[in-house]
Order: C-alpha cells, then structure tokens, then sequence
C-alpha cells in the first residue's frame, strides 16, 4: 500500500536581515532543510535571504513595506496565491487592523483555506469556519513577544495542521530551573509556542 504523501511547510515573515539581525537562526535553517516548500510573508528587505532559503525549498514570498525593488524582482507579489497540495493558500504582508481582520480577510479572498501573512511581528494561529489564519511572528525581531517565532504546517489530504515555533535560548532555559551550571554559550533551540491547530 502506497504511503500517504505529507507536505512539510516552513513560514516565516519579518525577518529584516540584515537591516535587524546579521543571519537566519540555525534552528530555522535546520527546518528549511526539512521543509517541500517555503512561504515568506514580507519584509525580507535582502535578497540573500531568500537565496539562502530557496537552496532547501521552492519559496513563494510576499512584499513587505520595507521590501524595495530588489525584492521584487526576485519575485515578491504584494498578493501571492498557491496551492499547497489541494490547499489554496494566499499569502501577503499587512492585513491592516487587528480588529475585523478576519472577517476582511475571509470576505477578500473566499476561495482561500489558508491565508498567511505578517507585519506585526505577532505569531497567530486562528481558524474561521474553514479557514486558517496565520501569522508567523518573526524569527529575528521578536519585538514585545516573548521569544521569535515561525510556524512549520503539515498538509495531508487536504488538511492543514499548523504548529507555531518558539526560538528560546538554551541560556534562559537553564535560568528557569533550580540547578546550577556552569556558564555556557547562548544556543538557540526550538519548542512549539502553543498545541498544534488544525483547519479540520
């Protein structure tokens, strides 16, 4: 019996390399590594960074208001659309209020089971009827968020499971607990933020 074909989706948004940070988190470029397809959901703001993702994956990305030309020209839509196996997905950068968001988006782009997007630098993950919302936060600039972010989606029959992904230092692990260590290197690892949401 054939083994049923899972797709593997890293989405990150935000990552202003390197007008921010110098360089894409290990734990992330392990995940791209992994992934069948790569969504960025703008302000990438360099080229090389989407180089350096699309040596893993294919990469379909969304402009950003701090993305210029020469994201653009690397193929940058203020609205993209795909299908991520049987999934139709629309991607894109700022979706304007908080407020009403998701009755703007679902009314905008009906058609759509999945819409991506960024900006706030806020990670979400919400379901509407049958469509999943999802911001990925930001991998680099966390700003008041806890810790960076992006989002990995498994897609099997049509259906989306989405799993939000926390960048936590190991040093600010080894402070929560009770035992003492010697002092070590920052190393980053990599804990989901929340329980799995599913589109089903």
């Amino acid at each position: 019996m054939p083994r049923r074909r899972v797709m593997r989706v890293l989405v990150v948004a935000d990552t202003h390399i390197p007008d921010f940070a110098k360089a894409l988190p290990a734990s992330l470029e392990r995940e791209a590594a992994r992934a069948d397809v790569i969504l960025h959901a703008g302000d990438v703001t360099s080229p090389a960074v989407l180089d350096e993702l699309a040596r893993h994956a294919p990469v379909h990305v969304a402009l950003g208001n701090n993305d210029g030309a020469a994201i653009r020209r690397w193929g940058a839509r203020d609205v993209v659309r795909v299908d991520l196996a049987g999934v139709p997905t629309v991607l894109l950068h700022d979706t304007g209020p908080r407020l009403g968001r998701a009755r703007r988006l679902t009314s905008k782009f009906p058609d759509a089971r999945l819409i991506v997007y960024g900006h706030s630098h806020i990670p979400l993950v919400e379901r509407v009827g049958g469509v999943l919302l999802l911001n990925p936060g930001s991998p680099t600039w966390k700003r008041r968020e806890p810790f960076p972010t992006f989002a990995v989606l498994r897609i099997e029959r049509r259906q989306v499971r989405a799993v939000l992904r926390a960048i936590v230092p190991r040093a600010k692990t080894a402070q929560r607990s009770r035992v003492r260590s010697a002092p070590v290197a920052t190393r980053k690892t990599v804990k989901p933020l929340h329980k799995a949401v599913s589109e089903r």
